[in-house]
């Protein structure tokens, strides 16, 4: 007797419901097409929200590490620079204790070797003193850098750090007081009698700097080292972060042409639903 029954047109009824899931469905599915998502809100998918933002926030993380250890290998090339210069100039400062040490140079010119010596003196106090990096001192110690250059390259769950061996060079004014251990201020070129010991000093400090320039070297494979691992390892969170919350462009399409035909024959199902209880009237017209 529910069929023929005007006051609860139990067929419409179910029409309409389904035909509102079909159009929850449909705004889903137009929603992810027009984002690109899969995930939009927590309702489409709680724990796989939960797990996509936090491979996002991993993979910022782990970019900005790899800019860190990109600045660091920037530090550790301008500390090399400088020090190649420094071993330059010291490299010219043993050619003229070569010279002042034979006695076919008169104290004279040993004054005037002195004098370079001097200037070359100065010359790396200055590159010493005035190299940095954004500001920050390279060498100088008690600022700065300070001996060590800490580069973190962890990410959000993990804390990581590359240490970069960079010696400190003390100076006074134009004077180098400590280079590696080597006091360039006890140098003195004007007499022959001093020249052997200042020689030896000079190599000292020349080898002291190469020593200085391996240290850096090596911090510098380390931080490319850390570059490439971090950009992999990016580059694989990102990607399980996308398979996680975009959308697959093709099973929306598929699901977008389902519910656009549901929706119209659902449309159709309620209209003959609530047609159908007219035919009650007939009874009356009996």
């Amino acid at each position: 007797m529910g069929s023929f029954s005007i006051l609860n047109n139990i067929a419409g009824v179910n029409a309409q419901n389904q035909l509102n899931i079909n159009n929850v469905n449909l705004s889903r599915t137009l929603l992810r097409l027009s984002s690109g998502r899969r995930i939009n809100t927590g309702a489409d998918d709680a724990a796989g929200l939960q797990i996509a933002d936090s491979l996002k926030a991993n993979t910022m993380a782990l970019n900005q590490a790899v800019r860190n250890a990109t600045d660091g290998i920037g530090v550790a090339q301008i500390a090399d620079g400088a020090l190649s210069e420094i071993s330059n100039l010291l490299t010219r400062a043993v050619t003229l204790a070569e010279e002042a040490a034979t006695e076919t140079v008169d104290d004279v010119a040993r004054g005037s070797l002195q004098t370079e010596f001097t200037a070359i003196q100065a010359e790396i106090a200055r590159i010493a003193s005035q190299t940095n990096f954004n500001g920050q001192s390279i060498f100088t110690p008690g600022s700065g850098v300070d001996g060590t250059l800490s580069v973190f390259v962890g990410d959000m769950t993990n804390a990581s750090s590359i240490g970069v061996t960079i010696a400190t060079i003390t100076t006074s004014g134009d004077t180098v007081t400590d280079i590696g251990g080597q006091d360039l201020t006890s140098v003195d070129i004007g007499t022959q009698a001093s020249v052997a010991a200042s020689m030896t000093i000079i190599k000292d400090a020349l080898s002291e700097v190469s020593n200085m320039r391996a240290d850096i070297g090596a911090g510098i494979n380390r931080l490319q080292s850390a570059v490439s691992v971090l950009q992999n390892t990016a580059e694989n969170t990102q990607a399980a972060e996308s398979n996680m919350r975009d959308a697959n462009i093709a099973t929306e399409i598929a699901n977008l042409t389902k519910y656009q035909i549901l929706a119209q024959s659902g449309i159709a199902a309620l209209a003959q639903a609530n047609s159908s209880s007219q035919a009650v009237l007939s009874l009356l017209r009996g």
